[in-house]
């Protein structure tokens, strides 16, 4: 969600800093700031309200030089966008604090702050954060220590940076339920929400662990918390000539991930497959005790991670044959739940920092859960490092807020735990291969698909003018429906809703007219005929079909666009019918002239409620 820099050095922080925000403006934000501590020891703010770019000018302008400083990029929660809302907020001029997160007691500490004569100049919970610390140095008279009773206070998810007039070459930081890094340099340290930052300064992190703090100048770092891993133990090193911010050729970074996903899938696979077998030992040493107790699954997750365990439910119930049940972890984590005896619980999260599935995932201690599994895009994410078992997507950084390459990496991977799951419940050797060999065959029916961009380019004029869209598919084609649907209000801002075709009569058939478009998901399957019914009821009453499908009985007539996609086996038919869903929201959203890779309102890691 939120960005967060920091840095300490013998050089001016400033353009480290405005660098470091322009590499997370694909996380969303609606404004930008940042907090110098200049060569009198003074700290100078600049804000500004918009993009990155918008502060940048600003200093330009108006210089601020200095070797410490703190910045961020905010997305809106307490307060509406506004320069005196953005980040970082001061405290008597004397501290500075940048905020990822929410403070639920803000109002109760904002009162007591104000009645010891505090004066609040935004409508944020991050300001309480900042004169909170300014009130706790000032009574103990240390830095470190004043933070640390500061946020014992705090209740909420957060991750803080702050500098001190009085603390010169210091920047102090912690995380509590949102991630923050550490960027080793020499004779430099930083900090971060997102290694991405910090790539242009260093390729040496340590990620923070849960509760802890972080005291970091040009020349050490000491880390407060219950990990004693030393520094040079905890530190990891990223390859720096892989760097997702290059387009390329593409316009757009969501084109550049959608293309990638041949080699996405294929990558996810590599390894963890033969010709004939999944190998289980890609889940982890302990996966095939784990999944021989496997009685059900549970799966947890948020938005398009949501959809792909909905169409892995299909999966495990008809190859595995063990029930399988799917929430939006915002639910789960808030009721009182039943849990079947030998239960996995399965996470699945592109960043692996999702506040809610996060929550979820610290709740289910019932004792029937046998394991957690997560499928997650980032190797130290918090839920790679609290789940039991993991199992990481491969398909590279994800720049795009809409997620694309994620979605059928995750996909492929629920599908080799089913498989994996399967045999422990009678899948024959001569099964498993026929499902295997359908899964390798992935990234090639992607690329055919792919090549149909030049035709959905076409069939996207059709939405340009419109405000509504219905997508239809039955049986594990429904979430690719609804998935249509997420990516195309996310990035076009048309309303859209994905239905299961059978019903369409119980409502969604009152809305259906010439203004407003019906995608419908239509591989060749059993339930084809069922819904080519479906179909007839909506060209009845002069909707505007687009059918994506591979029969030759749709054709191409008055009401009527075909998307003729490339015959696949039912197995693998949401993987690759994700693919025109995908394309079809980007036309859409350039025809529009919409911010195809920072839509409004959202962002990429959502890691508060």
């Amino acid at each position: 969600m939120c960005g967060i820099v920091g840095a300490v050095t013998r050089r001016n922080v400033a353009g480290i800093l405005l660098e470091g925000l322009q590499r997370l403006e694909y996380r969303g934000y609606d404004s930008a700031g940042m907090s110098i501590m200049d060569g009198t020891g003074a700290i100078q703010r600049l804000r500004r309200v918009g993009k990155v770019k918008e502060l940048a000018g600003a200093w330009q302008t108006s210089p601020v030089d200095g070797q410490t400083g703190i910045s961020h990029t905010r997305w809106a929660t307490h307060g509406k966008p506004s320069e005196k809302n953005a980040h970082p907020h001061h405290s008597s001029e004397d501290v500075a604090v940048v905020h990822n997160g929410i403070i639920e007691n803000h109002e109760a500490l904002r009162l007591s702050l104000v009645a010891a004569g505090y004066v609040f100049t935004s409508e944020t919970d991050t300001e309480v954060v900042a004169h909170l610390i300014h009130q706790e140095v000032a009574r103990c008279k240390d830095f470190r220590l004043g933070v640390s009773k500061a946020l014992a206070q705090l209740h909420g998810a957060y991750a803080v940076a702050v500098i001190h007039e009085a603390y010169p070459a210091t920047v102090i930081a912690a995380r509590v339920g949102s991630p923050l890094i550490v960027g080793l340099g020499i004779g430099e340290n930083f900090v971060a929400s997102d290694p991405q930052a910090l790539r242009p300064v260093t390729d040496r992190f340590i990620f923070l662990d849960e509760g802890e703090m972080v005291e970091v100048t040009p020349d050490s770092i000491v880390i407060h918390g219950k990990n004693k891993g030393t520094v040079e133990e905890r530190t990891v090193r990223i390859d720096t000539r892989i760097d997702a911010t290059d387009k390329g050729n593409h316009r757009h970074y969501m084109t550049k991930e959608i293309y990638e996903q041949p080699h996405t899938v294929a990558a996810t696979l590599e390894g963890r497959v033969t010709d004939t077998q999944v190998l289980e030992s890609a889940f982890g040493a302990r996966a095939g005790a784990v999944f021989a107790q496997t009685r059900a699954v549970q799966i947890v997750a948020c938005g398009s991670s949501y959809y792909t365990g909905l169409v892995a439910r299909y999966w495990f119930e008809e190859i595995a044959g063990i029930p399988c049940s799917v929430e939006v972890a915002s639910e789960y984590r808030y009721r009182k739940v039943a849990v079947q005896a030998g239960t996995l619980l399965v996470t699945i999260s592109q960043s692996g920092e999702t506040a809610d599935t996060l929550a979820a995932l610290r709740n289910a201690t019932h004792p029937n859960y046998v394991a957690s599994l997560c499928l997650c895009n980032v190797a130290d994410s918090s839920l790679v490092r609290e789940s039991d078992l993991s199992l990481l997507i491969h398909a590279g950084p994800e720049i795009c807020v809409a997620s694309t390459k994620a979605f059928t990496a995750q996909l492929a991977d629920l599908l080799l735990l089913v498989i994996a799951i399967a045999k422990h419940n009678g899948l024959s050797a001569e099964a498993e291969a026929t499902l295997v060999q359908a899964l390798n065959s992935v990234p090639m029916m992607i690329n055919q698909a792919l090549a149909l961009d030049d035709t959905i380019k076409v069939v996207a004029e059709q939405f340009v003018n419109k405000h509504h869209a219905l997508f239809l598919g039955r049986g594990p084609h429904y979430p690719i429906a609804l998935e249509g649907a997420l990516k195309l209000k996310e990035i076009s801002y048309i309303h859209a809703e994905g239905y299961p075709s059978g019903e369409l009569k119980h409502g969604p058939l009152a809305l259906v007219d010439a203004a407003m478009p019906v995608v419908a998901v239509a591989p060749t399957d059993e339930l084809l005929d069922k819904l080519k019914s479906n179909l007839q009821e909506v060209r009845a009453r002069g909707g505007q079909l687009i059918v994506f499908g591979d029969s030759a009985r749709f054709l191409d007539e008055e009401g009527t666009i075909v998307v003729h996609m490339p015959h696949c086996l039912p197995l693998i038919a949401p993987i690759v019918y994700a693919i025109p869903m995908q394309l079809l929201a980007y036309h859409v959203a350039v025809a529009k002239g919409t911010d195809v890779d920072q839509p409004r309102n959202l962002a990429k890691s959502v890691t508060v409620e």
